[in-house]
């Protein structure tokens, strides 16, 4: 009986430490992936999971979504210009039996595959695609990330270009082409300015022949702009029709 006395609190230690060692607390967005005996057995959590000790073992995954910075990788594009680039991935778990049993470490994994991704959609494109179209290539990258993790239960969100450097000698080229360009539309803009005022002439002169006196009070008014400035000489514009009683009667015989 006393034997029996003296190991009972070593049999409560026991216990005690046997159930600290099982329980385990998983947070809200964590799950607990448990094999029995190295075979698959369920998804538990979240909240107070038993693991079984010796028999069982737990592989925490998990469910918020990641942030991934893509290293800069080093692309020669379509027309053979070579940039570097680097990107930004946002994925999250949705299946962690997959995630642990289909891939050795699913967050390398999706580095990896967005490395090599990147290198070969961009290496498609040509250099004014990759500045002018942004999103179609985000989301192509986006689409193909995705079919390639979806067997290891991860799901890829959204895929952002995150900085283009490119050679010092394409920036200058590229800045010589835009301002080649903003001379372009000026002149072409200049050019239509110039036709519109021709236009507008051409009306003017056509309702002006068809009214002899607007001529005379485009005459006037023309004085009357001549008259306020300071100019010391000063042109009169007299209508040939005016004269033309005056070479009449200097006509021999009249």
């Amino acid at each position: 009986m006393t034997q029996l006395l003296f190991s009972l609190p070593g049999v409560i230690i026991v216990i005690f430490l046997f159930l600290f060692i099982s329980l385990k607390i998983l947070k809200e967005y964590e799950r607990g992936v448990i094999f029995l005996l190295g075979r698959f057995q369920k998804v538990k959590g979240p909240g107070l999971i038993i693991v079984i000790p010796g028999i069982q073992s737990m592989n925490k995954v998990s469910l918020r979504t990641i942030v991934m910075d893509v290293p800069p990788q080093d692309v020669i594009t379509r027309d053979n210009v070579s940039v570097k680039v680097n990107a930004i991935i946002y994925f999250r778990v949705i299946d962690t039996q997959k995630a642990i049993i289909q891939v050795e470490d699913y967050l390398y994994a999706t580095s990896q595959i967005s490395q090599t991704t990147l290198r070969s959609i961009l290496g498609q494109s040509q250099l004014d695609d990759l500045l002018s179209k942004r999103e179609e290539i985000n989301a192509k990258l986006q689409q193909v990330i995705d079919q390639q993790t979806e067997p290891w239960g991860v799901k890829v969100s959204a895929v952002e270009v995150k900085n283009l450097d490119l050679p010092q000698e394409m920036i200058r080229a590229i800045a010589k082409q835009a301002e080649a360009e903003r001379t372009r539309r000026a002149k072409v803009i200049h050019a239509e300015g110039e036709f519109q005022a021709a236009q507008k002439l051409a009306e003017a002169a056509t309702v002006l022949s068809q009214n002899p006196a607007a001529i005379q009070l485009r005459y006037l008014q023309t004085l009357t702009e001549i008259a306020g400035d300071k100019s010391s000489t000063t042109i009169f514009p007299v209508p040939i029709d005016l004269l033309e009683p005056f070479f009449k009667r200097r006509e021999p015989g009249k």
